[in-house]
């Protein structure tokens, strides 16, 4: 399933090889989904329309380099009605692929009406990991 208004804005707005896997997986979401993914110097911002939801419903993790995503809406049967065409689904379940710049930290999210806000720091492009080295009689010296 392929949401081509999605497909198509997003399209301008990746240049490089890391996003074309998020571009590509907000694409697939089921067709009642609409997102926008916006990037700053410092975060990229991704805003997802789930009308129906509410925070007791939601469930949003990252795990690793994936953005999980499940939520459930809720749907009113007025009394005296029955469903002819049911097409709204009630669950949405995404994993989503994240740029490798996205920092594992610091990640923050807002609800709002059903609109999804997340705000997904990116890592210091200059920020560096010591390794410590160990000096003789270690396993790692037969390396």
């Amino acid at each position: 399933m392929s949401v081509t208004a999605i497909g198509g804005f997003f399209a301008p707005a990746f240049h490089g090889f890391p996003m074309s896997a998020l571009r590509d997986a907000l694409g697939d979401l089921p067709d009642p989904v609409f997102a926008d993914l916006l990037e700053s110097e410092a975060a990229y911002l991704l805003v997802i329309d789930l009308p129906g939801v509410g925070s007791e419903t939601l469930d949003v993790r990252l795990d690793g380099a994936r953005l999980r995503i499940e939520a459930r809406r809720e749907k009113d049967l007025p009394m005296a009605f029955r469903y002819l065409d049911e097409d709204r689904p009630l669950f949405l379940d995404a994993e989503l692929p994240l740029p490798p710049d996205v920092a594992g930290t610091g990640a923050e999210g807002t609800l709002d009406r059903g609109t999804l806000t997340l705000r997904l720091p990116k890592r210091d492009a200059t920020e560096a990991t010591s390794i410590p080295i160990a000096v003789g009689g270690s396993e790692s010296d037969e390396l």
